[in-house]
């Protein structure tokens, strides 16, 4: 009797079966998402622990481990990074990825990484963004693989001159007035959801709030704002979202006017409604965990200055990953372009 596991691959022309070997897309995913897991952990670890950044969930309280499709109102250049903390505490954060504008997919070291953890890049033109995004999309559809698929739907960070201009299209196009958050782009969105629609098991509504400003990526990382995050979660199942582009639109526009009311509210009283939906992260825990992790850098670190083959190989990536970057060259694993039959049982 076969022990493989398998797998189903659109071809484009009927369905495939290949064998998910060690080397294969499941696997190779499994292994960087626990990589990237331990070293995003040392984040929260930094914001709630070292800097002593109070996070505070409100809203539902989401299940654990789910396949779902993130949406946020973007107020900063670091909203981001929040978003690990309800990841970790849900079991999910090696699996987190983002919808984010391609210079960011060319930056050094950085830009490998996002390349590694296929992230979606877009320049935010749909004629030249939909190609790319649905080839990508497409490779997210197993629901064997984890998934956070992490949006932003106004599409850049909120400013009082993005506002501005913001009302002022909506005005000239009969939308809604929103004084907290922009104008939401919808064409990617619905994008995501009608691709992943089958795999997914719900959306997430998160609205987010800084006390007492928000911060830069320097203020996080040296823990001089912001003293409180508030994270409001909504929980939507996906059945309960209408399916036409039409309808999708109109709802994500909806959503977008409660975030804008949340975060009025929010203004005023400094708390969103329901709060202690997540508890603490242990200190223990974060802190054997960011000692082993620091151990595996200062043990890969060692091995790079001594070692000529570790060089080597070091460099030979370094190569590989800027060729890939550069060219938007997404190989496959070394087994994974084979097609294989299934083996008898």
């Amino acid at each position: 009797m076969s022990m493989e596991v398998w797998g189903v691959v659109d071809s484009g022309d009927g369905k495939v079966e290949r064998a998910l070997t060690p080397l294969s897309v499941h696997w190779s995913r499994k292994a960087t998402s626990f990589f990237f897991g331990a070293w995003l952990a040392l984040w929260p670890f930094l914001f709630e622990k070292i800097n002593k950044t109070k996070v505070i969930f409100s809203g539902e309280t989401v299940p654990a481990k789910e396949r779902v499709l993130l949406i946020a109102n973007h107020r900063t250049e670091v909203d981001w990074m929040y978003l690990w903390n309800l990841a970790w505490r849900k079991g999910s954060l090696g699996y987190i990825k983002y919808v984010l504008k391609s210079s960011l997919m060319r930056l050094p070291v950085f830009g490998w990484g996002f390349h590694i953890l296929e992230f979606i890049s877009v320049e935010r033109r749909w004629e030249v963004d939909e190609s790319n995004m649905r080839h990508m999309l497409a490779s997210f559809k197993d629901p064997r693989d984890p998934l956070w698929l992490a949006l932003f739907p106004e599409g850049t960070d909120f400013t009082e001159q993005k506002c501005i201009r913001s009302q002022k299209y909506a005005a000239e196009n009969g939308l809604p007035i929103l004084n907290n958050v922009l104008i939401p782009k919808t064409k990617g969105f619905y994008a995501c959801l009608e691709d992943l629609r089958a795999s997914l098991d719900a959306v997430y509504d998160v609205t987010i709030g800084y006390k007492p400003r928000c911060p830069s990526l320097l203020d996080n990382v040296f823990g001089v704002n912001p003293s409180e995050v508030h994270m409001h979660v909504r929980r939507i199942a996906v059945d309960e979202i209408p399916t036409s582009e039409e309808e999708v639109a109109a709802w994500l526009m909806k959503t977008f006017q409660l975030k804008d009311q949340l975060l009025s509210n929010f203004y005023v009283q400094g708390h969103f409604p329901h709060q202690g939906t997540e508890g603490d992260l242990s200190t223990f825990k974060c802190f054997v965990h960011s000692v082993a992790v620091i151990l595996l850098i200062s043990t890969c670190t060692v091995f790079t200055l001594c070692s000529i083959w570790f060089k080597i190989y070091v460099s030979l990536v370094c190569c590989c990953l800027s060729s890939a970057t550069y060219f938007n060259v997404r190989p496959m694993p070394l087994l994974g372009f084979l097609n294989i039959g299934r083996s008898p049982m």
